[in-house]
Formats: C-alpha cells, structure tokens, sequence
C-alpha cells in the first residue's frame, strides 16, 4: 500500500470484498465479488478503474440529477462545513435547515407545510408512517392502524419501510412486520389478462383497493401508500387514472394517502413534486430524497398536510410528543448542499428541459420495442424501462427458482455488454432500468440508446445460439 492513503485498484476490490457488506449483497459469493471501480464522475458520465467513459444510465440510484462534478456544490458545502458543520435537531435550528423547510413548503402542493428532515428515502418513510400511528393515538383511534401497499412496491430498507416494500422476487430472509401491512395484486398494464382493455385493468386495479379497505375495514385502514411510479419495481406506470383514483377513494374511506416521491420529486418527471403537477392528487404526505441533493449528500424529508398537524396539536395533543428524530436531522451541510442542488436546477431551468426532453426520451426507449427479446418498454419523464424475457421460455417453465437464475443471468448480460461499450447499467433482475441525469442531451440520449439496442441484440443471438431456438416477437 502506498504512504498518502491511496489504493491501488487490487487493493481496493481487495477491501471491498473482504470489508465492506453492500446493500443487496448476494451470500453465495460474499468475498468473492468482482466490483467496477467507479474514480471520478463528469456531467452524465462516470469513470471506471481503466479510465473508460459511462454513460451513467440510472444516474447514481436515480438520484443525480444536476450530473457529476458540480464545483458550486463542493464550495456550497465547504462553506457551511467552516461556519456550522453541525447542529443539534432536537433543540436548536439554524439558517440552512430553516431556509431549506421554507423552500420545500413553498414548492409542496395544497397544504403540505410542515417538515421533518430526515437522513434518506428509506427513514422518510418511516417517519410517515411513525407520523401516522401517532396521528390516530392521538385522535383515540388505537385500531385504525393498518397499511395498504402494493406488489412491486419498493419503500426503502428500515424495518417499516422494508414491510411494507413488496418487491415480488426478491426471497426475504428478514423478520418483517406483517399483521397489519397488505399489499394489493400488481398494477402493471403489460401484464393484464389477455384481452383486457386499459380501463377495463384500471377499473380492476382501483376496485382491489376499495375491496381491500372494505375487507379490512375503513375504521381500521390508516393509510395507503404510493409511489406514482413504481421506480424500483420495474418503472411500472400504472394507467392513467389509477393513482387520482385511489386516492378519492382514500378520501372517501377516511384512510390517509402517503405519495411516496423519493425517485419521482425533483424533476424527474418534470416538476418538483409529481403528485399534484402530473397526476392531479394532493396527498397527505409527502416523502423525498435522492434528487433532494441530487445525491451529493444523504437527506431525505416526510413533508406533512397542516390539517393532519392542526387536528393533534394545541389543544388537541393530549400532551403528546413526537418522539421521532435523527441525530442527522436538519443536517446543516446537507440542508446546504439541497439548497445549492435547487438553485442549479431553478436557474438552469431543468425542469422544463425534462418536460421538453422527456418525449424524446421515451421515443427511443419504446423503439427497442421492436427486439423480439424486449417483452416491454415503458416509462415516463426521464425515468424508463426495458423487460427483455424469453416468452415461449417463460410459458413453458415451472421451477421458479431456475427461472429467476435465468433472468438475472439475462439482465447481467447485457449490463456486461452495456458496459463493454461504455454504458452503465442497473439490471433489476431482467430490466434495465434508467433515470440518467435530468441534463442529458439529445444526442446522449440517442448514444445511450444505441449502446442499448446493440447490447441487447448481442445478448439475444447468444442465447438463440446456447438454447437452440429462433426468438421473434410474440404477437
């Protein structure tokens, strides 16, 4: 090892394999991972150990939204690290927690005033639905306690938010809260009954709600909680009416209505919360991280309806306290970090850049359509995904477990030849899925796309090779 705390890159994977446990890790070959080095990031590109170009596809974990390598955010953060570089939450405040809340309010929609800062997506959640058991102790409502969700969910990794995330593949080894969560059947429209229009699936998709909340019962239901998109599930987008739907019918169950918005807020899709702006739905709750920072720094924030906070406090609290926080709360070198982040994507005009953009990017994701092994294209904004399967394998097959072995082989196929050719994927078993940085260019798209389809296509005559078969698309 050298003396100046650099690494060489076989020291590196060599204390990366045997030190660090990594999110997702695969037991069957702890210690024996084989990890690209990333070194350096620029714009939407990222740089591995050779020093070879990526076009970073899924933008970090959909989270880098102002791209790499912004100076200003170095200097934003340098700057409150020399004057304040922490404060205590639970006592005291400062000007960039303070500055950060009001800019979050001002930019929620309806009522959404209220503020809890928090460390990531995943313990935003919890704070929502923490937020959510106190609200109805508070109200004398001890049994309107239970969680709807839905398969495919993906809610974060803390224990409320794990139990309630209902990622249909992945084998759960964990001890889970379960007596109170439900999770309603999958609402992706490429995989309807055959023969079933769009609205026929959307009105089956908002009766299973309804159904579920009656089954239960609307005095026990506390709350239904969504993502628009159902980001790591896939990007599934729902129909079109699906998501303004169940939340009247939330509305008129008196169950609480949580937009789970840690991958759609912050431009994304166009605008900085997605909710109100593109589906027409002013939830209850707000949840956000990722392109808070645009990952530069870990925060994330459950913003919360006045009413909600009107209806416990005063003379309506019983003498309760949230007893609620983080040690990293309002971290004030975070706070600055998503002050700066906000200002980039306010004075670059971002957002209306992902809205002029975006069409085109969906345009060239839904082109690969045409691959015979592409079973679906979808998306929305600047977030997509491309499902490749073998169907008449997967018609045919009855063991589970192999099959699954046989996806995940497929998605790490083409992200190796993906990679080869200087593009960097997520594969999320079989699908791709991309969420680059919101600057991207046309001609980056069009790169980004054409690095895919060879990919895919490569991928696709090694497997008609080794399984003996002529893959075309079904009808």
């Amino acid at each position: 090892m050298t003396t100046n705390n650099t690494l060489t890159n076989q020291e590196i994977k060599e204390n990366d394999a045997k030190h660090i446990l990594h999110p997702w890790e695969y037991f069957g070959d702890v210690e024996n991972a084989d990890r690209t080095i990333i070194t350096s990031g620029d714009g939407i590109y990222i740089y591995d150990e050779n020093n070879n170009k990526l076009i970073d596809g899924p933008g970090g974990m959909w989270c880098v939204q102002i791209g790499y390598n912004r100076k200003e955010m170095a200097d934003a953060v340098a700057e409150q690290m020399m004057k304040l570089p922490y404060m205590n939450p639970f006592s005291l405040t400062s000007s960039t927690p303070a500055l950060l809340a009001k800019k979050l309010a001002d930019m929620a929609p309806g009522d959404l005033k209220h503020v809890f800062s928090t460390t990531g997506g995943s313990t935003a959640v919890d704070t929502a639905l923490r937020f959510v058991q106190f609200y109805n102790n508070v109200k004398g409502r001890p049994n309107k306690k239970h969680i709807i969700s839905r398969e495919n969910a993906y809610h974060g990794s803390t224990h409320l938010a794990a139990s309630v995330t209902g990622k249909d593949r992945d084998k759960n080894f964990f001890d889970l809260r379960s007596d109170t969560i439900h999770f309603l059947p999958h609402v992706n429209p490429a995989k309807r009954p055959k023969g079933m229009s769009l609205q026929a699936f959307e009105d089956a998709k908002v009766k299973d709600l309804e159904d579920r909340i009656l089954q239960i019962g609307a005095d026990k239901v506390a709350v239904f909680i969504a993502e628009p998109i159902l980001a790591s599930g896939g990007v599934v987008v729902p129909p079109q009416n699906y998501y303004k739907r169940c939340w009247e019918v939330c509305k008129k169950y008196d169950v609480l209505f949580i937009a789970d918005e840690v991958v759609t807020g912050f431009g994304r899709l166009g605008y900085w919360f997605a909710s109100e702006a593109v589906f027409g739905v002013v939830p209850d709750m707000i949840t956000c991280a990722k392109g808070l920072t645009s990952g530069y720094l870990p925060l994330g924030a459950c913003l919360i309806s006045d009413r909600l906070i009107r209806e416990i406090s005063g003379d309506h609290s019983k003498g309760a306290s949230f007893g609620h926080g983080f040690t990293y709360s309002s971290h004030p070198v975070a706070c600055a970090a998503a002050l700066k982040n906000i200002e980039i994507i306010e004075r670059e005009k971002l957002l209306e850049h992902v809205r002029e953009i975006g069409p085109y990017f969906q345009k060239k994701l839904h082109e690969l359509s045409d691959i015979p092994l592409v079973f679906d294209a979808r998306g929305m904004g600047l977030v997509g995904c491309i499902e490749c399967s073998v169907q008449q394998l997967e018609d045919q097959h009855e063991d589970d477990a192999a099959w699954l072995a046989f996806d995940t082989d497929l998605g790490a196929r083409i992200d190796r030849h993906c990679q080869e050719r200087g593009l960097m994927v997520r594969p999320l078993v079989n699908q791709c899925v991309f969420s680059p940085p919101l600057v991207i260019t046309k001609e980056q798209i069009d790169t980004m796309f054409a690095i895919l389809r060879e990919a895919i296509v490569v991928t696709m005559h090694e497997l008609q090779e080794e399984l003996g078969i002529s893959l075309v698309k079904a009808a």
